[in-house]
């Protein structure tokens, strides 16, 4: 069996965004790459989006942007703008044709089904596969979307729904999530976070059906594309073993308050690329660690009490929008995480520190 350089498992955003980082750099001239994906074709299966507070690879895979939104509960209504750091949906089908292009112009890249077909016993290995151990107590962002189209112009595409609460919460946290592409198709997304053990939340096409015909007041369209999925709002175990590295989720690019996790991956690729020559000395790359103490908080807060948390979303975007985006993509400084937290039930909070 042959040996290789670097091994990189799972070849999803993280995998492949790691792979066309260490291409476009010239690491991969001299060495050799092997990327494990079972998958037997790449189409279009996600939607990333993410507020674009840092410069990344894939502009030319952005299917839109937006310099406005909204939040809503049932009776108010926040309009907000954000130009300096507008909001971007990147279309996977885009990015995986363009990043399987510029790696098959390098023969020192291999894809395998499977990791038994090489031998990995002298490689370093980067996983993007996360360990997820079945409990029922564990908190889950798990969602469906669909893509629409209106034979006639229905839909503002200068503005887009970040959080819509006025929809059936069952004792959990639930949203709408609109974003339209242009004025005759959008992506309407039902949102739960929640636990995973109750599957009476799982009706999504009924919840997406009665969300569109009944709250939108849209009656004639048709369903172009759809997606499903689940981010762990936890962080994944993973076995410290050298010469390895978990990226992506596994490597904790979640950001376990929103789950976004693109952008992350992005800024980890390039920390491993400028890193790739001395990989086994460098330092663990991690989100801030305030951000994850402000998140095991408000986590906590959501698990404890669902039902405030609609409120909750509404005052944080009661600040400046520039100012929850940088907190929202782990880029504030102190005082702009003062402002987040003083906008939050303070009674609420202190208690969840002693749950």
């Amino acid at each position: 069996m042959k040996d290789f350089d670097y091994i990189i498992i799972g070849g999803g955003c993280a995998g492949l965004s790691l792979a066309y980082e260490l291409e476009i750099n010239e690491k991969l001239k001299e060495k050799t790459l092997a990327i494990i994906e079972p998958r037997t074709e790449y189409k279009k299966d996600k939607t990333w989006s993410f507020w674009k507070i840092a410069d990344h690879n894939f502009e030319d895979c952005v299917k839109k942007s937006w310099e406005n939104f909204t939040v809503n509960t049932a009776n108010k209504t926040n309009h907000l703008e954000c130009v300096d750091y507008p909001y971007q949906s990147v279309d996977s089908g885009l990015f995986y044709e363009k990043i399987n292009n510029k790696l098959k112009e390098n023969k020192n890249i291999s894809f395998f089904k499977n990791i038994d077909e090489i031998n990995s016993r002298n490689s370093f290995v980067f996983n993007s596969v996360p360990l997820i151990k079945k409990n029922h107590h564990n908190l889950w962002q798990h969602f469906c979307g669909v893509e629409i189209e209106t034979k006639n112009n229905f839909f503002d595409d200068e503005i887009f729904n970040l959080m819509d609460f006025d929809c059936d919460q069952r004792e959990s946290v639930h949203f709408f999530y609109t974003l339209p592409y242009s004025k005759t198709s959008a992506l309407v997304e039902t949102t739960w976070l929640s636990k995973m053990n109750d599957s009476s939340k799982k009706d999504y096409d009924t919840q997406i059906k009665d969300y569109i015909e009944n709250h939108l007041n849209l009656k004639n369209y048709r369903i172009t594309y759809k997606e499903e999925g689940a981010i762990p709002l936890f962080y994944p175990s993973h076995e410290i073993i050298k010469n390895k590295i978990n990226i992506g989720t596994a490597g904790g690019m979640t950001r376990l308050s929103t789950g976004y996790t693109f952008l992350n991956i992005q800024e980890h690729s390039k920390y491993i690329c400028k890193n790739i020559e001395n990989i086994s000395e460098t330092k663990k790359f991690e989100i801030n660690k305030k951000y994850r103490f402000l998140d095991d908080i408000f986590l906590r807060v959501l698990e404890k009490h669902p039902e405030k948390m609609p409120d909750i979303f509404f005052k944080m975007f009661k600040s400046s929008p520039k100012t929850v985006i940088k907190f929202l993509s782990n880029k504030s400084n102190f005082l702009e995480d003062l402002s987040i937290i003083f906008k939050m039930p303070k009674i609420t909070f202190i208690k969840a520190l002693f749950y």
